[in-house]
Order: structure tokens, then C-alpha cells, then sequence
């Protein structure tokens, strides 16, 4: 009975794991510039592969490779936003331009851009 929800659980988070990894992907291909797209690569990114390391997880029958695959969850959830904030950043300090339909830039011009 537990092997059978066991393989449920893990099928279930493996299609949805699949299905937020798809669409990061088609958002990669698809937004308008480069901020928009790191946003979707960091945040459904790590969405899908998070599901998709917690399925290995339930379904692994020793403690090691349930051990290592939440802490590549918790690896997952503490690095993708940093560093996509850092590559938006950096990004902007060499002068990647917004979508031309954006409504507001937040960041200030008369800073240098060491200081950003």
C-alpha cells in the first residue's frame, strides 16, 4: 500500500516537475527581453527541478540519496534567486535595454554603476 503511494507521489511530482520545466522553458523562448526571461528561467526553474528532486526523494529507498536530493532542493531555493538577481544586475550596469512596452524603470541614472 505505502510502494503504491510512494509511486503515485513521485509520478505526480515528476509530470508536474516536467510540466513547470516546460513552461520556464517556453517562457525562455518566448518573453520579450533579458529580465524577463531570467525571471522565468529562476523562478519556474527551480520550481520544476525542486518538484522533480523531491520525487526522487520520496521514491529513493536509502536515507543518502533522500539526504542529497533535498539539499539540492535547498541549494536550488537559496542560489537561483540570488544569482539571477546578480545577472539582472549585471545585465543593467552594461546596458541591456527593458522591453520597449515597459512602464517604469526603477533603477536610477545618476548613480555609477559600481554602486548598483
Amino acid at each position: 500500500m505505502i510502494d503504491a503511494l510512494q509511486n503515485y507521489l513521485a509520478g505526480i511530482l515528476i509530470v508536474v516537475g516536467a510540466a513547470f520545466t516546460l513552461v520556464a522553458s517556453i517562457g525562455i523562448l518566448r518573453l520579450p527581453d533579458v529580465y524577463s526571461r531570467m525571471h522565468s528561467a529562476s523562478k519556474v526553474g527551480t520550481l520544476g527541478s525542486g518538484a522533480m528532486l523531491i520525487a526522487l526523494a520520496v521514491i529513493a529507498a536509502d536515507v543518502a540519496t533522500t539526504t542529497r536530493a533535498l539539499a539540492g532542493v535547498v541549494f536550488f531555493l537559496l542560489t537561483a534567486p540570488i544569482s539571477a538577481h546578480l545577472l539582472a544586475k549585471a545585465a543593467y550596469t552594461v546596458g541591456y535595454p527593458l522591453w520597449g512596452k515597459s512602464v517604469l524603470d526603477e533603477m536610477p541614472k545618476d548613480r555609477p554603476a559600481q554602486d548598483l
